[in-house]
C-alpha cells in the first residue's frame, strides 16, 4: 500500500515505512476514517503542516482520498514515529453549516450547487431523485444533513463517497456478488439479532389531526413484533411527506434488525455498498448480506479485513 499527502500549495509528501494503517469506510454514516502511524523521517517536518488531504493507493487502484484532522509526530526510545489521523471527503459537508433557504421547488442540481460543489466536491453517478416541492434548508444544520435529506428521505438514495472521494448517488449495487465461503481465512464472526428498536407501524398525522397515513412493516408483523411510532408533521405538510416520512422511519429501523461482524485475515474482501454471498460451514452462515461497514489494514497480526454486514434475503 502507497501512502501520501498532498498539501493546500498543490505538494506532494510521500510518507516514509509505514508500521501500522488502517481505513475504515461506510455508507456516509459513520463517515469514513484512517489512522496511520509509521517511521518519521525529521527533514520532512517543514512540510508537514501544509498537509490537507490524505491518499492511499495499492496497484495504482485508489483506496481512500481524505481530510487530514491531526497530525502528531513523537519521540521514544524505538525512535521517531509519525500518527495521523483523518476522514473521508463526507467531513467537509459535515462539518459545515448551511445557510437557510426555502426552495419553491427543489432539484438535484440545486442541492449539489448550493451544498455540495463549493466544497471542492465531485460527484459520480446520479439517480433520477424527483424534485421536491417546498423544500426547506434550516440554518445551521449541516450541508451532509441537506443533502442526505434531500436523497434518503425524499429520493429512497443512500448519499455514500467511493474511495476516490466522489460523492455516490447512483443507488447501491443489486448485480453483482462477492463470495465468502469456506476458503476464506475467517478468523472471528459475530451474528446480532436484533427485536429491539425496530418498528412494526408508523402511523404519520398532519398537525390539524384531520389527515393521517399508516405505514407498516408486514413482515415483521407477521412475526410478532409490535412497536409503533406517532409522527406529527407541520400543517403544510402533503400526502407525499406523510409517505416520505413513515417509510423512511420504517427502513431506517430494520436495518440493524439482523447483522454479522466478520474479520478475515485478509485484504480489500468487500466494501461497502456491495452485495456479499455468504456460504459459510463454520459457523454455518448463508445469505445474501449488504455491506454497511469495511475496514481493512494491518495490525501487530498482519493484514486483515473487517465488515459488518446486514442480511438482505436468501439466495
Amino acid at each position: 500500500m502507497e501512502f501520501w499527502l498532498t498539501g493546500w500549495d498543490g505538494s506532494r509528501m510521500e510518507l516514509p515505512q509505514t508500521l501500522t494503517w488502517k481505513l475504515c469506510y461506510g455508507l456516509g454514516e459513520p463517515c469514513d476514517s484512517f489512522q496511520l502511524m509509521c517511521i518519521w523521517d525529521e527533514a520532512a517536518a517543514a512540510a508537514l503542516g501544509k498537509a490537507t488531504r490524505f491518499h492511499a493507493a495499492e496497484d495504482g487502484e485508489k483506496q481512500f482520498t481524505g481530510v487530514v484532522d491531526e497530525c502528531e509526530t513523537a519521540w521514544g526510545p524505538e525512535g521517531g514515529r509519525l500518527r495521523i489521523h483523518g476522514r473521508g471527503m463526507a467531513a467537509l459537508l459535515l462539518d459545515n453549516e448551511a445557510v437557510g433557504a426555502d426552495y419553491q421547488v427543489a432539484t438535484l442540481a440545486d442541492v449539489l450547487r448550493d451544498h455540495v460543489t463549493p466544497y471542492g466536491i465531485a460527484a459520480a453517478g446520479a439517480a433520477r431523485l424527483p424534485a421536491v416541492p417546498g423544500f426547506s434548508v434550516d440554518t445551521g444544520s449541516s450541508e451532509w444533513a441537506v443533502l442526505y435529506r434531500f436523497a434518503r428521505y425524499h429520493g429512497g438514495v443512500i448519499p455514500w463517497f467511493d474511495r476516490e472521494g466522489r460523492l455516490r448517488l447512483d443507488g447501491l449495487e443489486q448485480n453483482t456478488r462477492r463470495i465468502i465461503g469456506p476458503e476464506t481465512p475467517v478468523t472471528r464472526l459475530a451474528l446480532n439479532e436484533k427485536r429491539y428498536g425496530v418498528l412494526s407501524e408508523v402511523l404519520v398525522r398532519d398537525r390539524t389531526g384531520r389527515g393521517s397515513r399508516r405505514v407498516v412493516d408486514q413482515n415483521f408483523l407477521d412475526q410478532g413484533g409490535q412497536r409503533r411510532k406517532v409522527l406529527t408533521l407541520p400543517r403544510k405538510s402533503g400526502y407525499e411527506a406523510m409517505r416520505y416520512s413513515g417509510e423512511y422511519q420504517l427502513q431506517r429501523s430494520a436495518e440493524e434488525r439482523r447483522m454479522v461482524t466478520l474479520r478475515a485475515a485478509a485484504g480489500g474482501l468487500a466494501w461497502p455498498g456491495e452485495l456479499v454471498e455468504l456460504r459459510l460451514e463454520r459457523p454455518k452462515v448463508s445469505g445474501i448480506w449488504r455491506v454497511r461497514e469495511s475496514e481493512t489494514g494491518v495490525d501487530a497480526g498482519g493484514r486483515y479485513t473487517e465488515l459488518v454486514l446486514t442480511y438482505e434475503g436468501e439466495n
